[in-house]
């Protein structure tokens, strides 16, 4: 770590520190300052808000346009504030990037992988970097293994080592005497990944919801021998089957962590466990419907409208991301000032979409498959959709496994939503397919098949 990026995320983890003892009448001032500055600061700088906001100056937040990922591609050289960065120069250094190498030797740059369909460039100076890595300290004080001069720790990092990824990112720029740390690709084989985590016997294990779940089942075949004091999830849905491998594993509850690539942290579990607290003092979170207009707490949202507050290079102002999560009205006894979330569900892309019994496309939600699927004996497991078909990919199958049982509880939990399935099949594989980040999506549509029209 540069000597000037350490002393931003000293000083940011102190303010964060500070923030969790704040109630919610400081929570919600503070949260109106910042709203007021960033907005202020987009119009006065970058033409795209200029332009769309223009009459709305004095309107609320829910009054203002949402932003897509494809409108802000689109518009890249027009949302920066800095006027003299294109988009053009921004991706030949992210196909050049090595270690922590800055564009124009101050900004950051990570990317999306573009599985949604479109690729998201981002920009961070020095102070919002500081702020982005502040966030994810946050998650780690909070699971109890934060390092300082006088505690240090060693990290594993089982995700990616993809040079434009966040966790990358972060990983490249954080290097400080106080934390060893070792990154691993989830994509390397599971032999290899198990025999540096032996090596290395990290206090903190952080890792996809996937990796969790095939390293306590390693775990538990006596194959990893780890103890390690947190076991931290993020960037994929995190199920009650995986956590419960967790602590079955290692004796101790996973910590839950909600973070995407354009606003870094969202949310994170404290030690009690009862939800992950919206980082509020960092991130405005709208939960809505497909027509952005909010839903109540115990409803689960289409998607979510992000505000990043401390954004000021590429300024985020209701972003769409298509999580669904769901709020919960009720409060952690750990007394900070955060509102909770209670479940995610994922992204609207993990939905298929099948023939209805009675015409038209039915949604398929996940939670049908994971309710199939989290109790199965098996290593990792990946429906894939072709068409009107199903293909269950299933990777170390138990001695239990019963795949014809598994494949009609498949058909008649698809079935029980009113959509019609041509056919179920199941086979096994060696290991299931990872994105380019690492990650291995639960449900996918095969993006070679063409999706089913509805019956006539």
């Amino acid at each position: 770590m540069d000597m000037a990026l350490m002393g931003r995320v000293l000083a940011m983890r102190a303010e964060l520190r500070r923030r969790d003892r704040w109630d919610r009448a400081d929570l919600d001032a503070h949260r109106g300052r910042a709203l007021r500055e960033v907005r202020r600061f987009a119009v006065e700088r970058s033409p795209f808000y200029r332009r769309i906001h223009a009459g709305l100056e004095d309107a609320p937040l829910e009054a203002l346009p949402t932003v897509t990922k494809a409108e802000l591609a689109a518009n890249f050289d027009d949302v920066v504030t800095d006027r003299g960065v294109r988009l053009a120069e921004v991706e030949t250094h992210l196909h050049s990037m090595t270690g922590d190498a800055r564009f124009r030797s101050r900004y950051r740059v990570v990317s999306t992988s573009g599985t949604t369909g479109v690729r998201g460039v981002f920009l961070s100076d020095p102070a919002e970097w500081a702020t982005v890595v502040g966030a994810y300290n946050r998650a780690q004080e909070w699971a109890g293994v934060a390092a300082s001069p006088t505690h240090r720790m060693r990290l594993a990092v089982v995700s990616t080592t993809t040079s434009w990824h966040q966790s990358a990112r972060v990983g490249a720029s954080v290097g400080n005497p106080f934390v060893r740390t070792l990154r691993i690709n989830a994509t390397d084989p599971v032999a290899e990944i198990v025999a540096r985590l032996n090596a290395f016997q990290p206090a903190s294990l952080v890792g996809y919801a996937s990796m969790h779940r095939l390293l306590a089942e390693e775990q538990l075949a006596g194959r990893l021998r780890i103890s390690p004091t947190a076991a931290i999830s993020a960037s994929e849905v995190l199920t009650d089957d995986t956590r419960r491998l967790v602590v079955e594993a290692w004796g101790r509850q996973p910590f839950n962590v909600y973070a995407a690539t354009e606003p870094a942290g969202v949310a994170s579990e404290c030690e009690q466990h009862a939800g992950l607290h919206l980082y509020e003092d960092l991130v405005i979170t709208e939960v809505v419907d497909e027509a952005n207009r909010p839903v109540p707490a115990g409803t689960f949202g289409t998607k979510i409208l992000v505000t990043v507050l401390f954004s000021r290079t590429q300024p985020l102002i209701r972003y769409e991301m298509s999580d669904s999560i769901r709020l919960t009205d009720r409060r952690c006894p750990c007394g900070r000032p955060y509102a909770l979330l209670d479940a995610i569900q994922g992204r609207q892309e993990d939905i298929l979409r099948l023939p209805g019994r009675v015409g038209g496309l039915v949604a398929v939600h996940p939670l049908v498959f994971h309710d199939a699927l989290d109790r199965v004996s098996a290593g990792e497991w990946q429906v894939v959709q072709e068409g009107d078909a199903l293909r269950l990919l299933v990777s170390a199958p138990g001695p239990g496994f019963d795949g014809a049982a598994v494949v009609g509880e498949i058909r008649a939990g698809v079935e029980a939503t009113g959509a019609l399935v041509r056919d179920v099949t199941w086979r096994e594989v060696p290991s299931v397919p990872r994105t380019a980040a690492g990650k291995a999506p639960l449900v996918r549509a095969d993006p070679g098949v063409r999706p089913p029209a509805p019956p006539p």
